[in-house]
This record gives structure tokens, sequence and C-alpha cells, in this order.
């Protein structure tokens, strides 16, 4: 069954993509190029232009300038039921009259497809629900809902599937379940899955490349893991979880620990030492940084060891319970705030509030950054193409009624 879905995979190529709307605009000059077959995520602030460009693609929104090609074929002036796309949309829109089976087969019917009965039940099997194949949508779960849509979008095999905040209706433990389940199919069907969302964690679990989208382009991209563990950019390490970042001068790039030569940077009047692999500028003022979940606490002061960074001390000004592990909020002179994820191994706080602290990390998990921290997000606020459309409207009817 599943070699008739995976037949129909094809990549997607952006060139030179840009779209403009009165007053702003959403892309700029964008290139991107996705294989076939692979699953890959979007990802994005609000009003970064994400899914702008996902409409660019399923035809819901023409571009100002660029080419969208599918499978190396121009769509680019093709009409959005005329390419090889399907959305699944977070908002199913199943219809409620229809039993799931006729849900999912309805496409099929539309267009003459034959045996559309037989298709729909294969697609639901794939999705683990033909056993609910005579039931309503209303009498399903959230989660069974979008797996029905995401089944009505298989059935059509396209060769793109675009996913639209899928699971952003979900709660946090069946988002979670459904997130492992998409990833899944994906690799049974074989077509090319692409994920626009803001959820970050939901980004890095299922997608196999992740691009990370700021202000109408992309900031970096590449395999979660590469883009977790080395940030180019600040916005980037801020978005993409937390860091701790700071910037100061290089005294030294020539430096060497046991794993290679190493920049030595100044920060407060200490001397944090960042791999010179690991860093993407190595003279002047730089910001380096760490990952929370990277700081050792220590309520006295650690010997300094090769290899290692030690800050301190600092006191204490926040401690933050959340399960799996514990947040401290740390003051340090110099340093600003710094903020240590510490694994829950025992029952309470490692230290506590107001206590005076060190912090120490390998030097193998610094980064160092393209840029600096700015003191504002770079992206602007949220702004929908229904929002557009309608200020546009109200616009011209300003100026028909004035005329």
């Amino acid at each position: 069954m599943a070699a008739g879905f995976a037949e129909a995979g094809a990549d997607l190529e952006l060139v030179g993509i840009t779209k403009r709307f009165p007053g702003f605009t959403a892309i700029e000059d964008l290139d991107l190029r996705i294989p076939a077959g692979s699953f890959f995520a979007l990802l994005g602030p609000s009003g970064c232009g994400k899914t702008t460009t996902l409409r660019l693609v399923a035809g819901l929104e023409q571009p100002t300038a660029g080419r969208i090609l599918i499978g190396g074929r121009d769509v680019t002036n093709v009409k959005s039921y005329q390419r090889p796309v399907n959305t699944v949309f977070q908002s199913y829109a199943l219809f409620p009259h229809m039993s799931v089976i006729n849900n999912v087969a309805f496409g099929l019917r539309r267009r003459g497809i034959a045996d559309p009965e037989r298709k729909a039940h294969e697609a639901l099997q794939l999705v683990e629900l033909d056993h609910l194949s005579n039931r309503r949508p209303q009498q399903l779960s959230g989660g069974q809902q979008q797996r029905v849509a995401l089944a009505r979008a298989i059935v059509n095999r396209p060769s793109l599937l675009l996913l639209d905040e899928p699971l952003g209706a979900l709660d946090l433990k069946l988002r979670r379940q459904m997130q492992l389940e998409l990833k899944s199919i994906q690799n049974e069907v074989g077509l090319t899955f692409v994920h626009v969302t803001h959820d970050q964690e939901e980004a890095m679990t299922m997608a196999d490349t992740v691009a990370v989208m700021n202000k109408g382009q992309i900031e970096q991209m590449g395999a979660p893991e590469e883009l977790y563990e080395l940030p180019k950019t600040a916005f980037v390490a801020n978005f993409l979880g937390q860091s701790n970042l700071f910037t100061g001068e290089v005294t030294s790039s020539g430096g060497s620990t046991g794993a290679g030569a190493s920049i030595v940077v100044s920060v407060g009047g200490a001397k944090i030492e960042v791999p010179r692999e690991r860093a993407q500028r190595h003279t002047g003022r730089v910001t380096i940084g760490v990952r929370p979940e990277k700081l050792m606490l220590h309520p006295a002061e650690p010997k300094k060891a090769a290899g290692t960074n030690v800050l301190g001390p600092g006191r204490v000004t926040d401690v933050s319970f959340s399960g799996v592990s514990t947040q401290y909020q740390l003051v340090m002179p110099g340093f600003g705030l710094v903020t240590v994820f510490a694994q829950n191994m025992v029952f309470g706080p490692v230290v506590n509030l107001g206590a005076e602290v060190w912090v120490s990390w390998a030097v193998d998990h610094g980064f160092g950054l393209l840029d600096e921290p700015e003191p504002a997000p770079k992206f602007e606020p949220d702004t929908d193409t229904a929002t557009i459309a309608a200020q546009v409207r109200r616009e011209l009817m300003a100026e028909i009624e004035e005329g």
C-alpha cells in the first residue's frame, strides 16, 4: 500500500521569491530548495513570513517576483487546484454531515477518480482510523479528526503535503503523540512534507531539516541538532531554545584546548574560551554563548581546569521547578542575567534562592555568533493575509465613497 503513496514525492524550489503587501514586504528575495521525500520545517515567530511562504506554494497567493518549481515544473502561474499540492490546516474543516470515509473520498469523487472508497480506506488504514470510517467527525477526538484531515490530504497522492500549524489545536500530550505519528506516516508514504510552525520542539522532533525564518528571510537552515548546538545568529540562538550570550573583545585567537584551536574573549573581567571551529568570527568584538543546560552550578568556587570555563560569583534570584528540570536565574556582576537548567536528580533545588554560586561549562559546549543581540526583536507584529485583505477592502470602499 505504501508504495502507491511513495511514488508521488517531489522536490520544491523557490527562486528569488518576493511578496509585497500594501505597506510592507512579507518575503524578500527568498531562495529555498527542499529535496523530494524529506520532512522540512519552516520555523519562525508570528509575522516572519512562514505562512505567506506556504500560501505561495499552495497557490493561495501570487508572488510579486520569483518562481516556484515543484518536481522541476514551474507552477508560479498555475492555479492552486491544478498544483500537485494538498494542505492540512490547524482547523481541520471536515464536513460534519458526512461520515469519515465520505470525507476522505470526497475529493476523489469530485475529480472522477476510479474506486474512491477503496483508496479512502487505504488512507484511513495508514492513519489507523479505518475502524472508525462510518463515524461522523463530531464523534471523534481532536487527534482523530486531525488524522482524518491528514488522510483526506494523502489520498489525493500529492507530490507535496503542506502542514500549516496542524497540531496547534491539540493539548500538549496529544500534540507530542501526533508529532511522532506524523513523522512515522511521512516515512511510510514517502511524500515531501513542508511543515509551518512557531513551535520549536515540534520542528525539532519531526523535521529532517529546519529553516529558521526571520523578517521574510531564512536566518539559518540545517539539521535540528546542528541549529540547536551551533546557532549562527543571536536570533536563532534565542528563538530555538534559550541561550546565555556574552559580548566582549577577542584577546587571543590561537589558544589550544584538547579539541584544537580556540579563541579567548574578555567579558566582565573574565576570560571565556570557545573552540575556533564553533565561532563565526575570530577577531574584534564578538558575542559568544552557551545553552542553559550545559552549565553546572557550584556553591563554592571550583578549581580552574583545562577545557573548562568558570564564571562567578553570582546570586540566585529565581528558582522555577518545571518537572524534568529546575530553572535558576542568576545575577552576575559584569555578565548580567545567567540562566541555568539543572536536571532534577534529587528532591528539592540544588541551591536556594539568594545563594552565592559559580557556574562552569566545558569549552566545547560554547559557540560564537555572527552578530550581536539586538535590544528588540527583529520581527514585526503579526498581520495575517485575511487582515491585510480586509484593510485593502476598507481603503477601496473609502476611495469609492469619496469619489
